[in-house]
Formats: C-alpha cells, structure tokens, sequence
C-alpha cells in the first residue's frame, strides 16, 4: 500500500497537542478525520516525527500515513487543505518507501522560539510569541550557550514526566538573531526531550537578566536535576521548525 510523506503547519493555539486525547481537540485527531472522510469512513492511521504540546506551533512537522488510494501528491495536498481547518495546513506530500517512517527515521530537528521584547503589550501577538519586557546580557547568553551545545545528558533540562531513560542528546547548535522586530532562539540536536527547549530558553534568559551565572552551564548538566534550572517558558512562544532526515542537511543556518 503506498505511503504518503506530508509536511504539516499548524498554529497550536486551540490544540491541545498534537497526539490524539480523548475528548479534546489535537493536531492528530483532526488529520485523522479528514483522513476518514476522504476514505468514506475507514480509519488511517497517522504517524508523525513527534509530538508538541498544548499552544506550541509547527512549521515543518512531518506525517505519514497509509493510504489505498490512486491519487497524485499534489492532488493530495489540495484535497486534505479543503478539508482540514483553518489552523492546519500541508504544505506538501510526496509518496515514500514503505519503510519509511515519520519518527524513527528522523536524524534531527529544529526548534525556533519567538520573543517580542517589549514593555508594550501586542495583543495581536500574544498566541504566537512570549513577550519579555526585561534586557538581555547576550554576551552572557552566548557563553551559556557554548557550555550546552554537545552530546550530553540533559535530564536537568527536561521535564521530571519525561518517561525515556536515555535523555543523552546531541545539541549541534543554539543561535539568537532578530527577525521582523522579535528575538528568536534557534536550536537545532539530533533530538529533543520532553521540554527541553523551553527549560533551555528559560534557563538562558535567567543568564541574560543576571540570575545565574553563564559558566553554571557544566554543573547544571552534571547534577542531573531538573529542579536546578530555569523556569519552563511558555509553549506558544515555541515553533516545531524543521525535521532532518538522512537527506538532509542539519547546517542551515537562518
């Protein structure tokens, strides 16, 4: 059966994650209705490269999916856009191997995070990023960020529910730059525990205000203790940016 290989943006506002819950309205369980009524009711079953939680956004999360029907990629993308609400969109489809597989395939991925730092409220804005009304020491910000890029175990920078025991990950980048009047973190590893991203963001603005030293960085991550590090920014600030595969290349730069 042929097997088709979406790239999915959602705005995670009004989910409450992407992985299907009972009862609640998720990414997943969206795509998988749509998915039913193009396939007069039967069920498909859909796999991603991972899950994001309530609020958070994604510009490139990756779907497959099963599907018995003759119809061409592009034709895909169309139909599931007709259908699906205003707050998903599939940004492209392409049949793939049958081994393929969203998740276990995936070498790495990218995660960007969106602050408007202002002592101005934007309403228009307040779903999509954090507003941070305090100055920041990037030059501290930057030298933390040296001390967390690599292979480490990260268990103080992920959430005490994470339930993997191998929380050792590959950090290959973090990078802060301005884009359309916001401060965006950029991070990119071959792989993300639960949180992660947000504990580092929260972490590392703690650095830039002054309330914890850039050279903790090393102790931080040898104590193996979540209740050690920064607070959890908020998730709507966060953007599943990008998932690499073995075709692709994890220096991308902005």
């Amino acid at each position: 059966m042929p097997r088709l290989k979406c790239t999915v943006a959602y705005d995670g506002t009004q989910f409450s994650g992407y992985q299907v819950q009972p009862g609640k309205r998720t990414v997943q369980g969206e795509i998988e209705q749509t998915l039913a009524k193009l396939h007069k009711g039967s069920v498909i079953r859909v796999s991603a490269s991972g899950r994001t939680d309530a609020g958070v956004h994604a510009r490139g999360q990756i779907i497959h999916f099963d599907t018995p029907l003759e119809i061409k990629p592009e034709r895909w993308q169309i139909a599931l856009n007709s259908m699906l609400p205003a707050d998903i969109a599939i940004h492209d489809a392409e049949f793939v191997h049958p081994g393929f597989h969203a998740r276990f395939d995936a070498v790495g991925k990218e995660y960007r995070y969106f602050m408007l730092l202002s002592k101005q409220r934007d309403p228009f804005q307040r779903n999509y990023v954090y507003q941070f009304s305090y100055e920041l020491n990037y030059v501290a910000m930057e030298e933390a960020a040296r001390h967390l890029v690599g292979t480490h175990d990260f268990t103080s920078f992920c959430s005490a529910k994470t339930e993997v025991e191998d929380r050792i990950r590959a950090l290959k980048e973090i990078e802060f730059f301005e884009e359309d009047g916001l401060l965006v973190f950029r991070f990119v590893g071959d792989g993300f525990l639960y949180n992660m991203v947000r504990i580092l963001v929260g972490t590392l603005l703690e650095v830039g205000t002054g309330k914890r030293a850039a050279d903790g960085m090393p102790v931080l991550l040898d104590k193996k203790d979540r209740t050690l590090a920064g607070k959890t920014a908020p998730g709507h600030g966060l953007y599943l940016w990008k998932v690499f595969y073995d075709e692709d290349s994890m220096d991308t730069g902005n």
